[in-house]
């Protein structure tokens, strides 16, 4: 058994099911009952839509809404309009058992058969286990599209029974979209609050909690169907409203009855839907014309594979994550056909369609076809195409921190750039809804919560009662904490969370703390620059010293007591010289220019210091006693140093007599010896120039 339903999916077996239950009925000589219209709308189909409207993904609608509502919108308004304007010219060339069939009924035909059915689309995506992306756009369209059926339905349907339609009819049913849809949605917001405000007061009598989210859910969809509003509509929006507010105020055993029951009530819908489509079959009149029933099919496949197309191609425009090419494919192919179509079809008036046997023939048709065929080879081709799946895990405070952390991110990102996208919408109505809205709907200390502590109480709350159903309550890991043995515990009494109140001004202290802290990050910090470093003359001294005794260690070695050179005075560093020109120009003076002296070529290519240039001859560059060569003189810059004072003195020690502010040159500074060894303590040390 586990390997057909492998193949073949629950909803097929509960046609053929249903089938078979018929056929056995009308063999037996009874009549087989008929899915009625009233029962489908009022009693199977709002569990189905409660339960999808209840558990609907939030974040991944509200993300994808602009794309779910074109797909709803302008998808069944192309399907409807192209498939009724191409039944109507097959109704024309088709024959005389056809001629008589009318543009209105045609249109109307088109409306019933082209939206996309919820609790197909449903009963198969969830077996194949598709991405969140393709099922919530599949999904969501199926849901959001009834608005656009009820509209054109009943819209055609009084059409039908005017002998002239007026520009004035048009445009009124035009504007009539609007009302049915967001009246519906106005209605359910307004019994998802009053649910929500009734929660509140529900802590002493815990066993009616459930019951008052089903019926003021039951309600907001009788309310919209009493005035032609759609149904479906108020049904997401009254789920989707009530349950973060009841949520917080029942308790958790009322939550798990509301899961549990509902899910359990729209499986029971779900299965008694597709049996009754089987028994239906049978049971039914039917009338069978081969060139309408195939042209549908036909006609049915082409507008959905069209419609995805060309949407898809001008989505693409506007989305950050692309729609691919399997993607689509999986969105056309998945557009299934189910009871809504079936119970509306049979809705119709004979007075007015006496084609609707034909109609519910075609439709019939159509729904084996996508439900069987369709449903049947869907997940095969999901393999073969290697689409994406959907991966079963758990969230994490991990995972609720950094998607917080990205929100408030992106939208300081918009904030900066000047433009209100989703997220700064999104920002101000939870802004919006923690100042006002959860005062007044929630009770207690838990309206003042943040998200994260609630999502972690949540989440620690789940991990306590798993631990306990699989009975190891002795065994208690470490990550469970006592609170959460205290809420599966139903002997103890539930101990009251103290949330940490701060005042305003510890409040705005804590802010100040903050933002002063994060504004120096931001502050430019001063980089390391070997051209900008302060002086240090301690370190100036001992590299003077250090040198100079290795220059004449270096040259007595050479000249082995052939004659005594004392070396040239040690030219200052481009740093050192920068340091205390701009402390005392009238301390540091080099001597004037002489041709005796030595030239210190730099290559401004080279990363040598002149402190570190080697002197590979006896006699250095410019102390022959000739001028320098033009050649020497283009290879670089050419610092000329102090003039070398008597043997007898120590130009480290002794300042110069003959310095002159007006003679310095200093072309350029090139390098930089970089920081040398500390100099010992209790070395004598005399700065320059004093």
């Amino acid at each position: 058994m586990s390997s057909v339903s492998n193949v073949v999916p629950e909803s097929c077996l509960l046609i053929v099911v249903g089938l078979l239950v018929g056929g056995l009925i009308k063999a037996v000589g009874e009549k087989p009952p008929i899915l009625k219209s009233d029962i489908f709308f009022l009693f199977l189909l709002p569990p189905i839509i409660l339960d999808a409207g209840y558990f609907l993904p939030l974040r991944q609608f509200t993300e994808n809404l602009g794309t779910i509502l074109i797909f709803a919108v302008v998808g069944t308004l192309w399907n409807a309009f192209f498939l009724g304007g191409l039944m109507y010219a097959v109704c024309q060339i088709g024959g005389s058992d056809l001629n008589h069939i009318g543009l209105l009924a045609n249109l109307l035909f088109g409306s019933i058969i082209s939206a996309v059915d919820p609790v197909a689309v449903l009963a198969v995506f969830e077996e194949i286990h598709i991405n969140e992306l393709l099922h919530i756009l599949v999904f969501g369209e199926s849901l959001l599209n009834d608005a656009v059926t009820v509209v054109l339905y009943h819209l055609f349907e009084e059409f039908a029974t005017f002998e002239q339609v007026t520009i004035i009819d048009i445009i009124l049913g035009f504007l009539s979209f609007f009302v049915v849809s967001l009246g519906g949605v106005f209605v359910g917001v307004i019994y998802g609050l009053i649910a929500a405000f009734t929660s509140r007061f529900t802590s002493n009598i815990r066993v009616i909690e459930p019951l008052f989210v089903f019926l003021y859910s039951y309600m907001a969809y009788l309310s919209a169907e009493i005035f032609h509003l759609s149904g479906i509509m108020a049904l997401i929006a009254s789920g989707v409203i009530m349950r973060p507010y009841v949520e917080a105020n029942i308790s958790h055993k009322s939550h798990t009855t509301i899961k549990y029951f509902l899910k359990m009530w729209s499986s029971v819908s779900e299965t008694l839907i597709f049996i009754f489509l089987g028994v239906s079959t049978v049971a039914g009149q039917h009338y069978w014309n081969w060139t309408f029933v195939i042209s549908t099919l036909l006609f049915c496949l082409i507008a959905r594979v069209l419609g995805v197309l060309v949407l898809t191609w001008f989505i693409n425009k506007f989305r950050i994550v692309k729609l691919t090419p399997k993607d689509q494919f999986i969105i056309a192919y998945g557009g299934l056909r189910g009871a809504i179509a079936f119970s509306l079809c049979y809705l119709l008036d004979y007075e007015h369609f006496d084609m609707r046997d034909m109609f519910l023939t075609a439709i019939i048709t159509v729904i084996f076809f996508t439900v069987f065929v369709q449903g049947m080879t869907i997940r095969p081709l999901v393999d073969l195409l290697a689409v994406k799946k959907k991966q079963e895990t758990k969230r994490s405070i991990n995972e609720e921190i950094h998607t917080q952390f990205l929100d408030h991110l992106l939208t300081g990102i918009e904030d900066i750039c000047g433009h209100y996208g989703h997220h700064h919408w999104k920002d101000k109505l939870n802004r919006f809804n923690k100042k006002y809205v959860k005062k007044c709907l929630i009770a207690g200390e838990r309206s003042k919560e943040p998200q994260l502590i609630a999502f972690y109480h949540k989440m620690e709350m789940k991990q306590a009662i798993e631990l306990v159903e699989s009975g190891g309550l002795g065994k208690i890991p470490s990550t469970i904490s006592a609170v959460s043995i205290q809420n599966i515990n139903p002997k103890t009494l539930p101990v009251a969370r103290v949330l940490p109140a701060l005042s305003k001004d510890k409040e705005e202290e804590i802010r100040k703390i903050l933002r002063n802290n994060l504004q120096k990050t931001r502050q430019r910090l001063r980089s390391y620059n070997r051209h900008t470093l302060v002086a240090d003359p301690y370190e100036e001294a001992w590299n003077q010293m250090l040198l100079r005794r290795q220059k004449v260690r270096h040259v007595d070695g050479k000249l082995q007591g052939s004659y005594l050179t004392v070396p040239a005075n040690k030219v200052d560093s481009p740093t050192m010289s920068r340091a205390r020109i701009g402390s005392d120009p009238l301390a540091y003076d080099p001597k004037p220019d002489s041709e005796n002296l030595p030239i210190i070529t730099i290559d401004p290519a080279s990363p040598q210091s002149p402190e570190s240039v080697d002197l590979p001859s006896d006699v250095p560059k410019g102390c022959s006693g000739l001028p320098p060569s033009p050649e020497e003189d283009e290879e670089g810059l050419v610092m000329r140093p102090k003039e070398p004072s008597s043997p007898g003195t120590d130009d480290v020690f002794t300042p110069g007599t003959s310095e002159s502010p007006s003679s310095q040159r200093m072309l350029r500074c090139l390098s930089d010896p970089g920081p040398q060894q500390e100099p010992e303590e209790g070395e004598p040390f005399i700065p320059k120039g004093q």
